[in-house]
Order: structure tokens, then C-alpha cells, then sequence
């Protein structure tokens, strides 16, 4: 338990939710800014090298496509290791085990 500034006893953060109950926006705050950097990146390299083979537009829509499918595919397992993790939390919570 913590002080309240009071002097009381405080049950936790307001809300009544602990620091464990979920992933916050915190860990997810990065993952529109890898996604939008990662198809920047590819889009940029697709260019160059359109520009070096002159192959106008292949490269740059070949890089597109891949760099957008990588950060889908990324977002998607960070997502869904999240979701085991809250899983796993969510039934020691039920079972009565600490995490």
C-alpha cells in the first residue's frame, strides 16, 4: 500500500487498475512510427535503385509492397505477443499464481 497525500492508505493508481492489468499505450506508441520509417526507408531504396537500373516505376512499388508487408507482418507478431502474454497473466491471475 501507499501513502495518499493525506496520510491514508491508497489502495493503488486511480482507476483501481495495478501496473500488471494490461499492455499500455506505452509499449505501442513506437509501432506507427516503425511502420511509417520502414516504408519511408523502402521507398527511398526503391528509388535509388530506379533511378541507378532505370527501371522507373518497378522498383519503387516492388519496395513499396515489400515494405509495407514487413511492417504488417511486424506489427502483427508484436501484437499478438502482447495478447499471449495478457493471456498467460490472465489465467495466473484466475488460478491464483503470481505471474
Amino acid at each position: 500500500m501507499t501513502k495518499a497525500p493525506g496520510g491514508g492508505p491508497s489502495a493503488g493508481p486511480p482507476g483501481g487498475k495495478g501496473a500488471n492489468d494490461g499492455p499500455s499505450a506505452a509499449q505501442f506508441a513506437g509501432v506507427g512510427l516503425q511502420f511509417a520509417l520502414s516504408i519511408l526507408v523502402f521507398v527511398y531504396v526503391g528509388n535509388w535503385l530506379d533511378r541507378r537500373f532505370g527501371t522507373a516505376p518497378w522498383m519503387l512499388l516492388a519496395a513499396l509492397f515489400f515494405g509495407a508487408g514487413g511492417s504488417f507482418y511486424s506489427m502483427y507478431r508484436k501484437l499478438m505477443a502482447a495478447q499471449e502474454r495478457e493471456e498467460k497473466a490472465r489465467k495466473a491471475r484466475r488460478e491464483g499464481m503470481p505471474e
